[in-house]
């Protein structure tokens, strides 16, 4: 496990220093309680150069590594101090190098404005994003194809989160604390790192596959419908208008607004989720794969699960299991 803290010019040293110091704890008490883990995880402050870089701040900093092919599985993008534009523009090879990264499989983290240099890659599109309050306006002019969330201080989608804030940045530092080395280590550097108690990742983000952070109560009862229906295949968007009370067009209209999505989108990913589960961990057919999600249909089914995953069915459970071989797991 290879975890990337990115320095850059003109950074906000606290926010990278918040996340490195973190999974830094969060290894030492690994380490302590002999967790295999803590021998795995490395952590790397990567630059353009090796050369030490002043801060605004007063503070100066020496990269562990210059950035090259080597690929990690977590990258962290520091917020930057005041207009991150120019930063941007004259740090291109950051531009390819977090593209480079995400395309390899790496899970990508920008705080505050940092999240600009997510933005410029265009792996962002079409995909929500959150950044500085006091940027929300710039950005949305900059990257009008980014679903700015403004509303939410952490968005989720797929492999991309965005942090608002410092103090969002630590809730979303222990999400992937948790996520690393356990629960035990992540309440355990909670309980040290913060007085407050902090709430739950997943009721704080807006996350793009199943958006339930929202006031509105009745799309929250077609969302918990649909989760626990998902697998009957007489489901219909007419047939929970009508157990909702209302019309289908007005429940695609709050869906959509309530969720960013259709519903029949919503429901897709909540049987295609299912499904990717069991091509997981079960040995059951395609077939018997689509019937169990809500599918008769299996052409239609591996047409839609290719659409969410960029791989069929049979690609994907293939793939994966060729990782657990190939990583010596049984």
């Amino acid at each position: 496990m290879k975890i990337a803290f990115l320095v850059l010019p003109n950074m906000l040293t606290t926010s990278l220093s918040n996340a490195y110091e973190l999974f830094f704890a969060a290894k030492q008490a690994a380490k302590m309680r002999r967790l295999p883990i803590a021998a795995e995880v490395e952590l790397a402050k990567v630059a353009t150069n090796l050369e030490r870089l002043e801060l605004p701040s007063g503070l100066s900093i020496r990269p562990d590594r210059s950035i090259d092919d080597v690929v990690f599985d977590i990258v962290y993008v520091p917020a930057l101090w005041r207009n991150p534009e120019p930063i941007v523009r004259q740090n291109p090879e950051i531009v390819d190098w977090l593209k480079y990264q995400y395309q390899h499989g790496a899970i990508i983290n920008g705080t505050g404005t940092g999240v600009c240099f997510i933005a410029e890659t265009g792996v962002l599109d079409q995909r929500p994003a959150t950044t500085h309050w006091h940027y929300l306006e710039k950005f949305a002019k900059r990257y009008p194809e980014v679903e700015l969330k403004r509303q939410h201080f952490i968005t989720s989608a797929g492999r991309l989160f965005c942090a608002g804030s410092i103090n969002a940045q630590t809730d979303l530092n222990l999400h992937h604390v948790h996520r690393v080395f356990g629960k035990e280590i992540a309440d355990h550097l909670s309980q040290h790192f913060s007085h407050e108690v902090r709430q739950p990742f997943d009721r704080l983000s807006f996350d793009q596959e199943s958006n339930t952070n929202h006031p509105d109560e009745t799309i929250l009862q077609a969302q918990l419908w649909m989760e626990n229906n998902f697998a009957d295949h007489n489901v219909s968007i007419a047939n929970l208008a009508k157990h909702l009370g209302l019309s289908q067009r007005s429940l695609n209209r709050r869906f959509r607004d309530a969720t960013n999505l259709s519903p029949i989108k919503y429901l897709q990913s909540q049987r295609l989720n299912q499904a990717r589960e069991l091509l997981k961990h079960s040995n059951l057919s395609i077939s018997e794969i689509a019937y169990r999600v809500g599918y008769l249909d299996v052409s239609y089914f591996s047409k839609l699960f290719r659409q969410f995953y960029s791989a069929t069915p049979k690609a994907f459970r293939s793939s994966l299991r060729a990782k657990m071989f190939s990583s010596g797991e049984t």
